[in-house]
Parts: C-alpha cells; structure tokens; sequence
C-alpha cells in the first residue's frame, strides 16, 4: 500500500510539471523531420501527427500564421508604440534546411510588451510570406524570436515585396551564399546590429498565436509591422535555396482565426505615425 501511494504521488509530480513547464522558443531545426510539402508524409497538414509533442500544430485553436482581415481588426490606440531596446551583438548564421536563421549569442536587446522584457536570440526568413493582409500575400517574411525570462515568446513580423533591396539583407549578402547551398552549415556573421532591420511605421497588428514551425507552441505574442517594405528578387532567391523539398515554400499555410481578437494599433495622434 505504501509503495503504490509512492509511485501515485510520483506519477503525480512528473505530470504536475509536464504540464507547468513553460513555453519556450525552441524550434525543431533538423530539416528531415518536417517539410513544406503537403502531398508528403511530413508536409503541414500532418504535423501534428509526427510526433507526440507537435500535437498543436494538428489540435491547437491558437495557431499562426493568419490573415489579418480588416473585417475582423479592431483599431486601437492604447497598445502603445512598440519598444524596442536592440544592440549589437555577435551573431550566426545557419542554413536549418527548412529556413536560414541568424542566431544571437546571449541576445541583442529586447522589445517590451506589457511591462515584461523578451530578448532577442534570432532571427529568420519565409518566403513567400506567412501572414497575409486581406488576403494579400507577399514575397517575404522576416520573423524577430523573442523569449522572456519565464520562457514566454514574442515574435515580430515584418513583410516585404519586391522593389528596391533591402539593406540588411545587403549586408549579409556574402554568407548567405557562403552557405545557401550547403545544409546544416553556419557561417559566422560577426557583430550584428538588429537596429539595422527597418521597421518603418508605427502601426502593427497584435495578436495571440503559436509558433509557425513544429512543435507549434502557443501562447505567443505577434506583432505583425504595417507597414510592407521590399526586398529584390536576387535576395529573395538567395533565402529560398536553403529550402530543401519539393514545395520550393517555407510558408505555412494560413491557419483558423477561431475567433481570436486582432488589435490594429494607431497613433492616436497622425504626427506619431
């Protein structure tokens, strides 16, 4: 009888912190476990079934990308201009096989969302991209991936469409193509100043959603950035090389809104804007 109520409350304590742990923003980087093609095994549509921990990506009513319909955008004031505290710091480049990721070491600064500080550990490109505004979808997405001390995730979104080149992107140009064709290879980028990542407006969406690879983790905080900004082809093509299946994508297809809220901020005042 001891023994039994040992192992109940033993089983007890596992579960109690399974279920406590909290959410990080560790996303699956070996690109053999899932793909973008959905007539594949690994494509979208199944993720949820490949492994026991990317349940949400099939089952979860808070998933992302969305599109961010004005029907369905409530226009608001309070949200408060976005607070970003970046600073340089060195940095990585990887080619994952499914995305190309820069990756901070120890974090470049952080944005403040609610009084809570999310540091900036990387970065990394979709093309073309995830979130769609009416409908609209553009050529590229470029995703900030920002953790909290306590393990909550915010992630910045910014879209880009073909026009002039973007700077940034410019300035990487050398490693990128050091390692576009190989996958799984780094190249070490130096120090990186994510204050060079133009944002370019004030306005943005806010919404709650999930992480937009396996294993599709909730409770993230979206800001998707109003306004759209561009990128040249030759840049775009240069990202989507690290994409190593046959869809030629790393966009997730959009997901159900299921009634969500979707904040759109404004200043109040047009001379913020």
């Amino acid at each position: 009888m001891k023994l039994a109520t040992q192992i109940f409350f033993c089983g007890f304590f596992i579960v109690l912190v399974l279920h406590t742990h909290p959410a990080t923003s560790q996303e699956v980087e070996d690109e053999g476990e899932f793909n973008y093609d959905e007539k594949s095994e690994k494509g979208p549509s199944r993720w949820g079934e490949i492994q026991p921990e990317w349940s949400m990506c099939g089952h979860g009513t808070m998933q992302s990308p969305i599109d961010l319909l004005n029907k369905r955008v409530e226009v608001v004031s309070h949200l408060g201009r976005l607070k970003r505290s970046y600073k340089p710091a060195y940095a990585t480049l990887k080619n994952r096989g499914h995305d190309m990721m820069l990756k901070w070491e120890g974090g470049a600064g952080y944005i403040q969302i609610n009084e809570t500080q999310y540091v900036l550990n990387q970065c990394h490109w979709h093309s073309p991209s995830e979130h769609t505004i009416n409908g609209r979808k553009f050529d590229l997405e470029v995703h900030l991936v920002h953790e909290s001390s306590n393990g909550k995730v915010a992630v910045i979104g910014i879209m880009y469409k073909i026009g002039r080149p973007d700077s940034f992107l410019s300035s990487l140009t050398d490693h990128l193509e050091a390692i576009t064709n190989t996958n799984e290879a780094e190249s070490v980028a130096g120090l990186i100043d994510p204050r060079n990542i133009k944002i370019g407006s004030r306005k943005y969406y806010r919404y709650q959603g999930s992480l937009t690879i396996p294993p599709c983790t909730q409770n993230v905080s979206w800001t998707i950035v109003g306004k759209v900004r561009t990128v040249t082809q030759e840049q775009v093509e240069l990202l989507r090389v690290a994409v190593h299946d046959a869809s030629d994508t790393n966009a997730r297809p959009l997901q159900p809104i299921n009634k969500r809220m979707v904040h759109l901020y404004r200043p109040s005042d047009p001379k913020d804007d």
